[in-house]
């Protein structure tokens, strides 16, 4: 018996229905490599794809495969200058397809999210032709105040420690509200319902992923 796949997959269906009453296309898979190859079935031939800061894609090895298959990237974790990230983040707003994750997903269907710069947030609510985002189980909250708080406590501190950011929560381990230059709380954004005239897919995996 996998406990933890008995736990996380009621969770994962009722947010599934939420999502698709608040007007996204929603799918659950049971696993990891069901995510990926979904995600990659959701790609057409020649179309370009961009990339938010996410963990969650690059797990899943999604990159790696569409560079294979020849897909144009805008991925600024790949530029070597300030301004290829720009340029990558800008590509990202137009691109045919955008990958992201969420740093939390409410049972009733809403995503919750903090940036530092605000690309991913930008390109998930308009731009791109196409938003895909991958939702470990383990994002799953109860409520918006569990999402916020996952995504302040939970989240934003792990992410800074992953970037190597000169912020308190690196150390402490917890969201103190810094001034810090490095701060990367700076844009939060909560998508209640699918944005108007948007093509918006959430796959959520019945599985750990991503921070």
């Amino acid at each position: 018996m996998n406990v933890k796949s008995r736990f996380y997959e009621p969770r994962c269906q009722k947010a599934v229905k939420a999502l698709i009453k608040n007007g996204f296309d929603a799918i659950y898979v049971p696993t990891k490599e069901e995510a990926a190859k979904k995600a990659i079935d959701l790609v057409p031939p020649k179309a370009s794809v961009g990339v938010g800061g996410s963990v969650t894609v690059r797990e899943l090895g999604i990159i790696d495969e569409l560079k294979a298959r020849g897909h144009v990237i805008f991925d600024h974790y790949l530029a070597s200058t300030l301004d290829e990230q720009k340029r990558m983040r800008k590509g990202q707003l137009t691109c045919d397809v955008f990958f992201a994750s969420t740093n939390a997903l409410t049972l009733d269907g809403k995503l919750v999210n903090i940036d530092g710069t605000g690309n991913r947030v930008a390109s998930m609510i308009f731009g791109p032709g196409h938003v895909v985002l991958i939702v470990g189980a383990n994002k799953i909250t109860d409520d918006l105040q569990q999402a916020m708080l996952r995504a302040k406590q939970v989240a934003a501190p792990m992410n800074a420690i992953r970037l190597n950011l000169k912020t308190p929560c690196t150390t402490s381990g917890y969201c103190s509200d810094c001034l810090s230059e490095d701060r990367i709380c700076n844009v939060t954004t909560i998508i209640e319902h699918k944005p108007a005239s948007s093509y918006f897919t959430v796959i959520v995996v019945g599985e750990e992923i991503g921070y």
